[in-house]
């Protein structure tokens, strides 16, 4: 399904427009009019603390892989790709309090909520505003699937980390499509899919299953992916 077909499925009909003048500016692309849909959706959901929460349990599996994976964080810099209201990157700056924690997200709404010490920025996961090779770890928990251009979004990742650096991504996997009502943008992904993309920007790259607690088998659900950038010889 192509983007068009998306935005019909998604869009509510436009209000009337007044007609264009000389001044006007250019019309928007479909990129541009979805990731205005996906910006207003977050904003409006900023306000529903029971099913986007401003705080995470620091015992269960997402954030403890994180802490495993990227290893002590002092003086190190972190992005977090699509952070909603930062409760994973909370967790991180409690645990690492010497670490310099970013939050990226597109809803201005959620970024109101995220702690101090925290620093954020509004922006889209498929146009980072950050130099390359900016930071020694980042990591996008259940963002990917709102990306649309998820190859983009990817190598946008790859590119503000640093060499050497580590990325994660936790998200949904494919084969568990349908448990869940989504909106009509979001993607899940098959195992090989992801590892493919990062292969394209990281010499090394893995992936698992994982639950959401430790005493709890995984049951397919949540795949996170493992991967780290080519260090500069």
């Amino acid at each position: 399904m192509d983007l068009a077909d998306l935005l019909k499925r998604f869009r509510k009909p436009a209000p009337p427009q007044e007609p264009a003048s000389g001044n006007s500016a250019a019309p928007r692309t479909l990129d541009e009019q979805l990731r205005e849909e996906i910006r207003r959706s977050f904003d409006e959901a900023s306000k529903d603390e029971e099913h986007f929460p401003s705080t995470i349990d620091p015992r269960i599996q997402h954030v403890q892989l994180l802490l495993k994976f990227f290893g002590p964080l002092a003086d190190k810099s972190v992005l977090d790709v699509g952070c909603g209201k930062g409760r994973f990157a909370r967790v991180l700056k409690e645990q690492n309090p010497d670490a310099d924690i970013w939050g990226l997200d597109i809803s201005e709404e959620m970024l109101r909520f995220v702690p101090a010490g925290i620093q954020t920025r509004a922006g889209s996961m498929t146009d980072l505003p950050f130099a390359a090779s900016t930071f020694d770890c980042v990591y996008a928990t259940e963002s990917l699937e709102h990306a649309v251009e998820i190859d983009k979004a990817v190598a946008e990742m790859c590119r503000v980390l640093k060499p050497g650096g580590r990325l994660v991504i936790i998200d949904k996997n494919a084969e568990h499509w349908g448990r869940f009502k989504t909106p009509a943008w979001e993607r899940w992904f098959r195992r090989e899919e992801l590892e493919g993309l990062l292969a394209r920007h990281c010499s090394e790259v893995r992936s698992e299953f994982i639950s959401y607690w430790e005493d709890v088998a995984p049951d397919g659900l949540f795949l996170a992916w493992l991967a780290t950038k080519q260090a500069t010889k």
